[in-house]
């Protein structure tokens, strides 16, 4: 006895079967993660080490370039890209996707100890850690006031605050930013100290000596003992100006004799502003697992409760909640889902004809994509846009197999069969086709899970979410429809009322099909070349069509990059990106504007233009974006730029146009050309972000291009090419080709510059 034949014997357990999958698949979309999009970042290691006091140049021959040169012989390297600034080394090591990020991290640590003996002694270890896509903040919480300091900010920030947000589940860590802690400060007089002759590590081995809690042991008497505590540590500026330095007989050389102290900050390196007013922010970074809308749902509910316990004058901002466009963007496939579902509906009516029988798809639906969830979590996958997306496509598939069988199963109950009767002939007749339509679309999706490198990762879920989802339509095909089937439909004398029209136009359509089918065979000729100029056709418009990984989005904002000098203060930096400020101040799509000066290193700054709501503005971000465009560029003194969050998961600061300028020159002579270039190019928009890279002897310009990011600004490969010529004194491009995501231009150089 087959399967079917055994569910339309036994109804109630072809229904226990439905309602198991479709428990099986609630169970397992309560345990699904929720990402925007699949977990397709490259493994990435970092090796920062921190050399004080050290030069820019010496770090990179003395740190970096050994790191490097050891490091480069692990398997799988895609890129090394090192930083070598002052007092501090950094190497970002990324590697292929096949690569275990875990052994990836371990090697490259085994490679590291490896020359630990050939490093400076005082430098600090190098910390090698795994880079984890999920390591950026999601949401930026920002704390200001009229009345208060940022130090004072930070200090209620740390003691109050910071704990709840981390207590908050699925947050992995809170960061500080712009962080303003109390610290004592010494400021030395060059002149006096000469004078005294004393040098900053004598007073440096005073603080250390002097400022320090030594245990005082315990007093004990017969009944009772205490607890000596010895206070010994300064916590006065009038104590750390009174500390002594030397002794030379009965004079005694102090703090205050040679400098002052001074109750200060640690650091204010970094800064930080919200719609104009000085801010500490709080960035909230999740776990891996973490369901993002959820972190942010319960965030939202404790702001309001910080804000009641702030002291008078100091505000709480949402700076930024990435999570806003994941939500929006997962709702908006939630409601196709069920567009879609209504239309496949409504569609299936129209030609059935029959209340009874559409009933028996309908269920299909939801039982094959509720059970399809079992299949995403079995994977290791998430709901994502893409999953989602494979569910909406999955709609007008899982109907398939339920039509075919209710129509052959409906064909013998027209005939005068028992409907018990027809179940069981049509199904067994029906089976085998099922089952080979199902492997049939399930070969078609599959293959698309063995794709190599960044897209196979992306669509691998896609596709095999696709597939799953045919997989148990074919299983409910086989034992609930059929059941279903004998137990709702009836043989019916005469058409309803209402089906009578839609049985006459549908007659109608029959008979135009088959004059023109009788016409179409009259005239083969006729049909044949028809068909060879709609093919040319299509060829044609196809190879016109531009190509783009992913259309560029309006997610609601817009990323501010500013890239000072080297060697800029961060007073430099703030003073740009007030400038910064200002151009967003004039965009009327503005909601709130976040400034981060210093940030990622000192001479850089960062900023967050968070726009209206969709439903209250007219232009995409792109055209805004755009618009602003001009204005960052007579920023003169930086180089800035304003950038739309990239799809699919990409770094909002990747540049979207990388000139790499190779050079068997020194580092000053390739800057000279490189200041040459860059002021060409700032009289040109289109050209956002420059890098150079030294390489020896390698007479050849290279620029690589995104596609998708090139199609936000409106270009198209031929103009940058244009542009290039004209920029290298009207060198021709010798080479257009593809890589990957990207075009690549190489220009032939005369010589190497």
């Amino acid at each position: 006895m087959s399967l079917s034949a055994l569910c339309i014997k036994r109804p109630v357990f072809a229904t226990v079967l439905s309602l198991a999958v479709m428990l099986v698949g609630l169970v397992s979309f309560e345990r699904l993660t929720i990402r925007e999009y699949p977990e397709i970042d490259e493994p990435t290691v970092s090796v920062t080490t921190s050399y004080r006091g050290a030069s820019a140049d010496i770090v990179e021959t003395q740190i970096t370039t050994i790191l490097e040169d050891s490091i480069s012989g692990v398997e799988g390297i895609k890129t090394i890209k090192s930083v070598s600034r002052e007092g501090e080394s950094e190497i970002t090591v990324t590697f292929r996707l096949a690569r275990d990020p875990d052994d990836a991290a371990a090697e490259v640590r085994d490679r590291v100890g490896r020359v630990r003996a050939d490093l400076p002694d005082d430098i600090d270890e190098p910390v090698i850690a795994k880079v984890e896509a999920n390591a950026d903040p999601i949401i930026w919480i920002a704390f200001s006031s009229d009345r208060h300091t940022t130090a004072q900010l930070t200090d209620y920030v740390d003691r109050f605050v910071i704990d709840q947000i981390k207590r908050i589940e699925g947050v992995a860590d809170a960061i500080i930013f712009a962080e303003r802690r109390y610290a004592m400060r010494i400021w030395l007089d060059a002149l006096r100290m000469a004078g005294h002759g004393i040098t900053t590590q004598d007073v440096e081995d005073a603080v250390r000596r002097q400022n320090q809690e030594i245990p005082g042991g315990r007093v004990q008497s017969r009944e009772r003992e205490f607890t000596v505590r010895n206070e010994s540590d300064l916590r006065t500026v009038a104590q750390f100006n009174d500390l002594i330095v030397r002794s030379d007989g009965d004079y005694l050389l102090r703090v205050r004799d040679v400098g002052r102290a001074v109750l200060g900050v640690e650091s204010d390196r970094q800064v930080a502003r919200y719609n104009g007013i000085d801010a500490v922010a709080i960035g909230v970074v999740r776990q891996s697992v973490a369901n993002p809308l959820e972190i942010s749902q319960e965030l939202r509910g404790l702001l309001p409760v910080i804000q009641e316990r702030l002291p008078e004058g100091m505000e709480i901002g949402l700076a930024y909640d990435s999570s806003v466009f994941i939500e929006a963007s997962i709702d908006n496939v939630y409601r196709t889902l069920i567009e879609a579902a209504v239309l496949v509906l409504a569609v299936i009516l129209f030609f059935l004809r029959s209340p009874r029988a559409v009933t028996v798809p309908m269920v299909t639906i939801p039982v094959s994509l509720i059970g399809t969830c079992f299949v995403i979590w079995a994977l290791g996958f998430s709901i994502n846009t893409l999953t989602l997306l494979a569910m909406v496509l999955a709609i007008g598939l899982v109907v398939d197999d339920a039509i075919v069988m209710l129509e052959n199963i409906y064909r013998h109950i027209e005939r005068g069969l028992h409907p018990i009767k027809a179940a069981l002939i049509g199904a067994k007749e029906i089976q085998f086709a099922v089952i080979a339509t199902t492997v049939a679309l399930a070969a078609v999706f599959v293959p698309v899970a063995f794709m190599a490198g960044r897209t196979g990762r992306l669509f691998t879920e896609f596709a095999l979410t696709l597939a799953g989802a045919v997989v148990i339509s074919s299983f409910v095909a086989l034992t609930l429809s059929p059941m279903m089937c004998s137990r709702l439909l009836r043989h019916q004398e005469r058409e309803p009322l209402l089906a009578r029209p839609i049985k006459a136009f549908l007659d109608w359509l029959d008979r135009l099909y088959a004059a023109s089918l009788n016409w179409s065979l009259r005239n083969r000729a006729i049909v044949i070349l028809v068909a060879l100029f709609a093919a040319g056709a299509n060829v044609a418009v196809f190879r016109g069509l531009p190509s783009e990984l992913a259309p560029v989005e309006d997610r609601g904002v817009i990323f501010g990059i500013l890239i000072g000098p080297e060697a800029a203060t961060v007073d430099y930096t703030d003073a740009y990106m007030k400038k910064v400020e200002e151009i967003y101040r004039e965009v009327p799509e503005m909601r709130q504007v976040f400034i981060a000066s210093g940030f990622p290193i000192v001479s850089d700054g960062f900023s967050v233009l968070l726009l209206k709501d969709w439903s209250e503005r007219e232009r995409h971000a792109a055209e805004i974006a755009g618009s602003i465009f001009p204005g960052f560029f007579d920023v003169v003194g930086t180089l800035a730029f304003p950038v739309l969050p990239p799809s699919l998961g990409a770094s909002p600061i990747e540049r979207p146009v990388n000139f790499v300028i190779m050079d068997s020159s020194s580092y000053g002579e390739l800057d000279e050309s490189l200041q040459a270039f860059l002021a060409e190019a700032r009289q040109n928009p289109a050209l956002v972000s420059l890098d150079s890279d030294l390489r020896v002897n390698t007479p050849q310009i290279r620029v690589e291009m995104s596609r998708d990011r090139i199609g936000a600004l409106g270009l198209d490969v031929a103009t940058v090419g244009r542009t290039v010529e004209t920029m290298l004194g009207g060198r021709e491009v010798t080479k257009f080709k593809q890589n990957g995501e990207q075009y690549e231009v190489i220009v032939q150089a005369e010589e190497a510059e």
